[in-house]
């Protein structure tokens, strides 16, 4: 069942501590950059923005970012 998810974006609800998945996948996309995350590798998020970022660089550039 885990090789159904291979190279499919998860759909996450980010909350302060960790996320929710809504929609399985292995990775999500990083909302500046458009790289793809794995999910074991994903540290970064906005609550508000509800988006995943690639890097903490990245996180803080987009946190700084009016949209």
């Amino acid at each position: 069942m885990l090789m159904m998810n291979r190279g499919k974006a998860a759909k996450l609800h980010y909350m302060a501590n960790g996320f929710r998945m809504l929609s399985s996948g292995d990775h999500v996309v990083c909302a500046v950059s458009g790289e793809q995350i794995p999910l074991d590798e994903l540290r970064y998020w906005s609550v508000v923005r509800q988006e995943p970022y690639a890097s903490a660089e990245i996180s803080t550039r987009a946190a700084l970012t009016k949209r």
